[in-house]
């Protein structure tokens, strides 16, 4: 991932240097786990352990000659080790694959501690706004046009509930991905005691997997891919919410704006909805990941690395931009401005039409059949004021009186005041807001 959506934490996560960090820790429990059982000498140890991880210009320079990524850095390692010659107990009975799944494991659970921890976050943002705006009235829209009446808050609750379920999908992943494997050549152990493996399990916190034949079966960070990429588009649906409330014709919603922001190189006018339009755009990076890490669970007999150059793209990828996609979100979500006077305003914009599906029940009410007779009338005079403007009470009852070849039908004005009121619309969402105030 590049520099400009790659925050501190996460970058670290994925760099060169913490990697060796991470393959010096798990090659250092090995030593340390074959001392105790006495495979190797007890005093091979300490030097390994005090040996600083080499540094990543150090592996690179080897491996432009080995051709091998795990021998570099054997090798780089070997030479920062005092004495040299206790390196050579490094590795014993390993085989690659058994310090890069184990390694990996670890960067996962790390960065997805970190989505995790911005998930919260997130929640609580969008939780907090919701219940901030459960009296706001707007419009609903259905296809993008005017449906009834609805409030702000129920809207974002869907939001906080659909990113609380991410995040619960997501801790879920992490128990997919916390598996390592010291196995040993096609994982039959044949070179080391199943015993290390469980030993080095317990010291970092994985979980040795059931079965590994060299390497891990893909399909826990295909689980994982997949969570992340539904945490983003989670992301964008918000992100979407903001960008058509914030079009000039409905200027209901608008991103944080700064002091010094420019909108265009052009149009000094302009508040684009940038953040909300980098969302988006960031969401299909982290979903185009999914297909390439599913298509590392197939691989030749126990084991090849078709899987590998994927995976160093792919997983730091996903990663760095849902771990910055979360920050975008929370400060949007965080800076957003709401206008509560032109929701009203686009609420009642189309003269009552808002109200038909309650006018048509009333009709019903009323004794009327619903479909050969209460349904037409009513759409007959909505038609009216699509075309006209007129308002849909004064079309209503223009058709109502000449309803039934114009014998009429007489409009109880009291009960349309009533059924045409907004707030009656969401006076039974208080159970929603209840449970969305318990959400943590």
């Amino acid at each position: 991932m590049i520099e400009r959506y790659t925050l501190p934490e996460m970058g670290r996560v994925w760099s060169d240097a913490h990697k060796y960090e991470l393959w010096c820790k798990v090659e250092t429990l090995v030593v340390e786990a074959h001392a105790a059982a006495g495979t190797i000498p007890a005093e091979v140890v300490e030097p390994v352990r005090n040996a600083p991880p080499p540094t990543p210009e150090a592996v690179h320079e080897i491996e432009a000659v080995t051709q091998h990524d795990v021998i570099a850095f054997l090798s780089a390692w070997a030479d920062n080790t005092e004495p040299r010659e206790a390196a050579r107990y490094v590795h014993f009975g390993m085989t690659s694959s058994d310090l890069l799944d184990t390694a990996l494991a670890l960067q996962l659970v790390e960065a997805t501690d970190i989505l995790l921890a911005k998930a919260d976050t997130l929640i609580a943002t969008l939780r907090d706004h919701a219940l901030e705006h459960r009296a706001t009235l707007r419009v609903g829209r259905t296809h993008g046009i005017h449906a009834e009446p609805d409030v702000w808050g129920h809207r974002v609750a869907d939001f906080a509930f659909g990113m609380a379920r991410s995040r619960d999908r997501l801790r879920r992943a992490r128990e997919a991905v916390g598996v390592m494997a010291i196995s040993g050549a096609v994982g039959t152990y044949s070179n080391i005691d199943p015993a290390i493996e469980r030993q080095v399990a317990e010291r970092l916190g994985l979980r040795p997997a059931d079965v590994s034949t060299q390497v891990v079966l893909r399909d826990g960070i295909a689980e994982w891919a997949s969570a992340l990429a539904i945490m983003a588009t989670v992301c964008e649906a918000i992100a979407l919410e903001v960008r058509h409330g914030q079009r000039t014709e409905v200027r209901e919603l608008w991103e944080p704006f700064g002091k010094g922001q420019k909108g265009s190189s052009a149009m000094p006018h302009k508040k684009n909805p940038i953040i909300s339009e980098r969302l988006a755009g960031l969401a299909r990076v982290v979903r185009a990941q999914i297909v390439p890490v599913l298509e590392g669970i197939p691989l030749w007999h126990e084991r090849d690395i078709s899987h590998s150059s994927t995976e160093r793209i792919a997983l730091p990828d996903a990663s760095i931009a849902l771990d910055y996609m979360l920050h975008l979100t929370n400060r949007l979500m965080s800076g957003l401005v709401v206008d509560a006077d032109r929701m009203r305003a686009n609420l009642e914009s189309t003269g009552g039409l808002i109200y038909t599906s309650t006018v048509l029940l009333e009709l019903v009410k009323m004794g009327m059949s619903r479909d050969d007779e209460a349904y037409p009338l009513v759409q007959k005079a909505a038609m009216e004021t699509w075309q006209t403007g007129v308002p849909f009470r004064e079309t209503l009852r223009k058709h109502a009186a000449a309803w039934n070849d114009g014998a009429g039908l007489a409009l109880d004005e009291a009960r349309l005041d009533e059924v045409c009121r907004p707030e009656r619309f969401v006076e039974r969402l208080g159970p929603v807001f209840d449970r969305l105030a318990e959400l943590t």
